[in-house]
């Protein structure tokens, strides 16, 4: 029953640590696969891609200086190099130079998203570090209701058990000779224990 959950647990791990080598890999594939269609040495299709890199890095570029925006940067160089990648291996005959693309491109992916996954780290751990806080600040909260509520029927079981008590030296009185209810009544009964509802209700 529990293998299936290991193993979506286990992809779901694995595939952000895969993606960047199945991109790269994946536009090595198609470039080649151009190649073979009629893009070898083609001077249109190279500068098609050359232009299509160029201005991709120009929007990353004005994004990274204008803007501010890391993700369209981000996503602008990947595409130009992608796209730079994919031109290569479409253009060469051989495969050493596309291999050697891919290799650095891959290099480089790694290490943007290492970045990124070093950024999701710090804060997935600040948000369970911040979850385990307030659990711990409402488990001591519910601990000190619980003692407060105990200490309260503590409280009321003696308060009515002197109650009965006096209820029963009281009727027992009643019985013996000499006994003066008006008396009783000018002297006082003795005050029974307070529940102190002003402290406990907050």
């Amino acid at each position: 029953m529990n293998e299936p959950i290991v193993a979506r647990h286990w992809l779901a791990l694995a595939a952000p640590k895969a993606a960047p080598a199945v991109a790269t890999s994946t536009v090595l594939i198609l470039g080649r696969i151009w190649n073979a269609n009629g893009a070898e040495h083609s001077v249109g299709n190279a500068a098609l891609m050359v232009a299509l890199a160029t201005g991709a890095a120009t929007v990353g570029t004005v994004a990274a200086g204008r803007l501010g925006d890391s993700a369209i940067t981000g996503t602008a160089f990947t595409a130009s190099g992608g796209l730079a990648l994919a031109g290569v291996a479409g253009y060469a005959d051989g495969v050493s130079l596309p291999l050697l693309l891919w290799a650095l491109a891959t290099t480089v992916a790694y290490g943007l998203a290492a970045r990124y996954w070093r950024t999701d780290r710090r804060e997935t751990l600040a948000y369970e570090r911040h979850i385990a806080e307030r659990r711990e600040e409402h488990a001591h909260v519910e601990r000190v209701e619980a003692l407060r509520a105990g200490a309260q029927i503590e409280v009321a079981r003696e308060g009515a058990a002197y109650a009965e008590a006096l209820a029963a030296a009281l009727t027992a009185r009643a019985v013996l000779p000499g006994f003066d209810p008006a008396q009783l009544t000018r002297i006082g009964l003795p005050t029974m224990p307070e529940i102190d509802t002003a402290k406990n209700g907050h």
